[in-house]
């Protein structure tokens, strides 16, 4: 795993690693159902992106991968049943990440956070559309691109530049 993160507290790290539950059931559940196939789909976009995609995330998501299952589940047993009093909690669990995601290096929060909202765009893609894939609904545009996360953007130089 990458230093920044092996150092972080566990509860800290806890807290990064539960976000890919939390945001799944953010996006799933934004219509009022939380259906299998978009859980089901967050476990596989889980998988892919321990071995494919941006090198700085794999370990993340190695990590996150291997008791997937079980923390969503625990998740599931907790949340509220209502829709939105569920998208208010699970809403405040992400906002808390923003410090955390501010005390690590710039490229790194920036790069976990695009991470994090490509990763709740592919949730909502999971149902609707055709074949059930490729359409997000009205409710989940509304989430998909974390407002509640404060965005952390890195200006990269230009070659050339000193």
């Amino acid at each position: 795993m990458l230093h920044q993160l092996r150092d972080l507290p566990t509860d800290e790290m806890q807290e990064l690693l539960d976000a890919i539950p939390v945001i799944t059931l953010l996006i799933a559940g934004a219509d009022g159902d939380i259906e299998g196939e978009e859980l089901a789909h967050s476990e596989k976009i889980t998988k892919i992106r321990s071995f494919s995609g941006g090198e700085i995330m794999q370990d993340f998501y190695e990590k996150a991968g291997e008791d997937y299952t079980e923390r969503l589940n625990r998740w599931l047993k907790v949340i509220p049943k209502d829709t939105a009093e569920r998208t208010a909690d699970l809403s405040g669990r992400l906002e808390k990440l923003n410090p955390i995601l501010a005390k690590l290096a710039p490229e790194l929060g920036a790069e976990m956070y695009k991470s994090f909202t490509s990763f709740a765009k592919h949730v909502a893609k999971a149902s609707g559309g055709f074949l059930g894939f490729g359409s997000i609904n009205k409710e989940e545009a509304v989430l998909v691109n974390l407002p509640m996360l404060t965005p952390i953007i890195v200006e990269k130089e230009e070659e050339g530049e000193a």
